[in-house]
């Protein structure tokens, strides 16, 4: 796996953002951090958008994404044809993520998870990969048709 990864955060995730660029950094990783700077209160979809560009277009193989919840981020992240993310709160969802749904952007909710947790699920999505089969067929069904007119 290419060792690039984008991260975003709103304010809620933005120091555990600043925990994982570390991290991340420490395991060779070249990380591309769309924001947020700083813990001042922000909108999640201005750092939500230009991460799923850079996983649509290739700039990164793979993304980071933290709010409080993980719903908002999640939610503006899938409006993008290209993507595919992931709530996950436990290892064994970082890895199902993968594994299942082949995710490109694993999703962690700041408020309700803990730095090492943290780790613990990155390190198991990392670690994961998509088995295909009847996984790709049911991706291949996410995109809404284009409407005949």
């Amino acid at each position: 796996m290419e060792k690039k990864i984008g991260i975003a955060s709103d304010h809620a995730g933005y120091e555990m953002k600043e925990f994982l660029v570390g991290y991340l950094g420490a395991q060779g990783y070249e990380v591309l951090d769309f924001g947020t700077d700083s813990p001042e209160s922000v909108d999640y979809p201005d750092y939500a958008h230009p991460l799923a560009e850079a996983v649509e277009s290739g700039q990164v193989p793979l993304g980071i994404a933290l709010c409080g919840t993980g719903v908002g981020m999640s939610i503006t992240l899938n409006k993008h044809q290209g993507i595919r993310a992931g709530l996950a709160w436990t290892p064994e969802i970082g890895a199902l993520i993968r594994r299942h749904n082949n995710a490109n952007i694993v999703v962690l909710p700041a408020r309700f998870i803990t730095n090492d947790e943290a780790v613990a699920i990155l390190d198991a999505y990392f670690s994961a990969e998509f088995e295909g089969g009847r996984h790709q067929r049911r991706i291949d069904k996410i995109p809404v048709p284009k409407q005949e007119q």
